[in-house]
């Protein structure tokens, strides 16, 4: 039993930090970009929200799992008036009741360069009352910013069953100039 409680809690550890080793792929802004076109298939309304805020940060890949206790990791593209200007990581540790694992996309669009620039400081985490709007046909035309936020998400694939408490985490890598 004991090596199971090990688990638990190692995997989520793991799951939030295999990222950080490894740093910022290339592939991220293409992945960026197509998953910035899926979107917007996915929902016209979209649109307002690119044109409107100050940035936005693309996930193209965010997985998720646990098992009582749970991880989620992802890395993305911040963008800039429609210019990418850095990578971030998205990590979050669980507890609750929560069961699977799940892979999904995401974007967040910050309201004001205010709101953009507490991003990049670090100065952001998601708390349970942040809630995502699935991206599905017309969402975007009901949503508003809260608190200078408004995030999205689509499913990629998975099965996961949850009740849980916890928050998003983000970090913030400039662009390397040439």
């Amino acid at each position: 039993m004991n090596k199971l409680k090990i688990l638990f809690f190692c995997l989520p550890l793991f799951l939030t930090s295999t990222q950080i080793f490894a740093g910022f792929s290339s592939d991220l802004i293409p992945q960026a970009k197509q998953t910035i076109t899926m979107f917007q298939k996915n929902d016209r309304t979209i649109a307002s929200f690119f044109q409107k805020s100050a940035g936005y940060a693309v996930f193209s890949n965010v997985g998720k799992g646990g098992l009582g206790i749970g991880g989620m990791n992802g890395d993305g593209v911040v963008f800039e008036r429609g210019n990418p200007v850095g990578y971030t990581e998205l990590t979050a540790v669980t507890i609750g009741f929560q069961a699977g694992g799940q892979a999904f996309r995401e974007i967040v669009f910050f309201q004001s360069k205010k709101d953009l620039d507490n991003f990049k400081n670090g100065n952001i985490k998601f708390s349970a009352q942040v809630s995502a709007v699935a991206a599905t046909a017309g969402a975007a035309a009901k949503t508003n910013f809260q608190n200078g936020l408004a995030v999205f998400t689509m499913a990629k694939g998975g099965l996961m069953y949850e009740a849980s408490v916890g928050g998003q985490k983000f970090s913030f890598e400039p662009l390397k100039k040439k």
